[in-house]
């Protein structure tokens, strides 16, 4: 019997000790590996909070406050547990106007005339208290972090009005942080004066997000807020000009003809019914119709004032870049332009790309290297990994390849010639054969870019193209064409792409296999985005842009085809076909970034 006693003090004993233990951060391998302790969502802590901003972009005499969801391990609760923050902000959580009939633009008029009137729609709100979104939760929570979700400004929640890129947009994720490190004030309700203080968190904050959602991030970083330590953008715009317009050409994202950044505001404006009036007519209706100028699409401090690469200055943060080379909605120079000013500026920074379309983040890996650095601070040597991270053609996204960076330091610009063959094919050659021709082709938006890559013969195009290459040639980097043309009126768009040759019509076949890239600008801009001058007719001028960048193994059996032509039916205006875009051949080149050089070139076609 006293034995029996004695056991069972001990095992009562055993377990008050193991019921007093504290839950503990894993790390290996430089990744925070999943604590038991906290992957039990039933055990989650999950609340609500408004917090105070420091502006009144709805202007009703009241700070804006920000509404925010926060979910965190229970430990955090019992045990005293302090823990770093993965913070994702969107202006989608609350609903969208979904597919309205009318909410865009009418893209089928000609350049330079005003169009009618679009469709202004209402978002219904969704959504329930206090889960503003799961995203992020399952990944990160496990993983010894707490993740906080907020509604941007003008939607959910949130006080405020939507900008789209305006300066409240980079002040409101700003606010978040603040509270998260004690330096703003949080509510437990959107009016009352209760307050709230983020007494479990360590101050130290990543961002991430995709399109959108990731945008924040870089807005939040461009603010130089203490505490955002690192931010994995995926697919994020980084400028509304270039998302909207190319190279002083109004332009569509792909998927979306017609739209612009006025509709995008009605897309996401689910904010307070009674403040809705207002903010459409200083914003929608004031600062935006005075500012984005569909007519000539022209540069200006509008779009200036929403182009995250001129707010950089201030920023700090480690910045770990996530795009597809394929992806034609946010297109992939939006990544890349602010990769290379971060690495001008010594910042902590990586890129990764992937062979796809819209979305997909880098590997949980990678993602999770990057934080446990920056937010846990484990000395894991993430910052002298390899600088670019590329998925080959037919590797999976999981599975990059590394590089020193990217372009890759090994590419050169190769030029190449135009060589006659309208309205059939041209030659594409790195020799200068000084051809004096002139070709023409003819605007007409019923032809797709597809259909005029695949014509052996048709006006509505110019095609150039490579001899059969023998081997496969590595393109990484920005391609650019210096054009000479005319039009037979004052405006015609202009639409160059770069095509792997020939087709594949197959059901299964990837983008890679046909587009390498592409590019479009508005020769009235010949001189600057900020100023466009109606083009006499018949006049030749010359304009030298990019395409958007890219990192492709073009391979062995195909040609790389160079093809101009006017109106893009997926992305362009589409005026009345007709109009003549006269290319001079002798005074148009294009460079082309090959691993190897000229030489490389040489090698694949003898």
């Amino acid at each position: 019997m006293k034995k029996n006693v004695q056991l069972i003090v001990l095992f009562l004993l055993a377990f008050s000790l193991k019921a007093q233990e504290k839950a503990t951060l894993i790390f290996k391998d430089g990744e925070a590996q999943i604590v038991e302790a906290f992957n039990n969502p039933n055990k989650w802590i999950r609340h609500d909070l408004w917090v105070e901003t420091t502006f009144d972009s709805d202007g009703d005499g009241k700070l804006d406050r920000m509404y925010v969801g926060v979910t965190r391990p229970f430990q955090t609760e019992s045990e005293g547990l302090k823990l770093p923050i993965v913070y994702e902000s969107s202006p989608y959580y609350a609903g969208t106007a979904g597919d309205a009939p009318g909410l865009f633009w009418e893209v089928k008029h000609e350049l330079g005339e005003k169009t009618k009137p679009r469709t202004h729609v209402e978002v219904k709100r969704i959504g329930e208290r206090p889960i503003i979104s799961n995203s992020q939760i399952k990944t990160w929570v496990p993983r010894g972090y707490i993740v906080v979700h907020s509604c941007s400004p003008g939607t959910g929640l949130s006080d405020g009005t939507p900008t789209v890129g305006g300066e409240n947009e980079s002040l409101a994720p700003k606010a978040v942080i603040d509270w998260l490190n004690g330096r703003a004030n949080g509510f437990t309700s959107r009016e009352g004066t209760e307050t709230v203080t983020a007494f479990w968190s360590t101050g130290k904050v990543g961002m991430t997000g995709t399109s959108y959602n990731g945008t924040i991030p870089l807005a939040a970083a461009t603010t130089g807020v203490d505490g955002l330590e690192a931010i994995i953008p995926i697919a994020p715009n980084t400028s509304y000009y270039h998302y909207y317009r190319s190279n002083g050409l109004v332009r569509s994202p792909g998927g979306y003809l017609g739209e612009d950044i006025d509709v995008l505001y009605d897309f996401i404006h689910s904010g307070k019914e009674e403040n809705r009036a207002r903010n459409n007519k200083v914003i929608r209706d004031t600062e935006m119709a005075n500012g984005m100028d569909r007519i000539t699409g022209d540069y200006n401090s509008f779009w200036a004032g929403r182009d995250y690469l001129n707010q950089m200055k201030t920023m700090k943060a480690a910045l770990l870049m996530s795009h597809g080379f394929n992806d034609w909605n946010v297109m992939p120079e939006h990544s890349f332009r602010i990769y290379q000013k971060a690495s001008e500026m010594s910042l902590p920074t990586q890129i990764y790309y992937h062979q796809n379309g819209h979305g997909g983040p880098p590997p949980i890996s990678m993602m999770n290297r990057w934080f446990t650095r920056f937010l846990h601070g484990l000395s894991n040597g993430v910052e002298n990994d390899a600088k670019a991270w590329i998925v080959r053609e037919n590797d999976k996204r999981e599975e990059p390849t590394s590089y020193k960076n990217f372009p890759n330091p090994d590419a050169k610009q190769v030029t190449f010639y135009l060589n006659p063959g309208a309205p059939g094919v041209g030659n594409l050659s790195i020799n200068n054969s000084n051809s004096k021709v002139k070709e023409t082709l003819v605007d007409n938006y019923s032809f797709s870019a597809e259909s005029l890559a695949k014509a052996d013969f048709t006006n509505h195009r110019l095609m150039y193209v490579s001899p059969i290459l023998k081997e496969d040639i590595h393109i990484s980097g920005l391609a650019t064409i210096t054009i000479k043309a005319a039009s037979s009126k004052p405006a015609v768009n202009l639409s160059v792409y770069l095509v792997s040759l020939p087709w594949n019509n197959e059901k299964e076949a990837k983008i890679t296999d046909n587009i390498i890239t592409r590019g479009w600008a508005d020769l009235q801009n010949y001189q600057s985005l900020s100023k466009s001058s109606p083009l006499k007719p018949g006049k030749f001028y010359e304009m030298t842009f990019d395409f958007q960048p890219d990192d492709q193994i073009i391979k062995k059996g195909q040609q790389i085809g160079l093809m101009i032509f006017s109106s893009d039916s997926e992305y362009t205006l589409l005026p009345k076909p007709g109009t003549e875009l006269t290319v001079d051949l002798k005074e148009t080149t294009i460079t082309i970034p090959i691993v190897g050089g000229k030489n490389a070139f040489k090698k694949a076609t003898n």
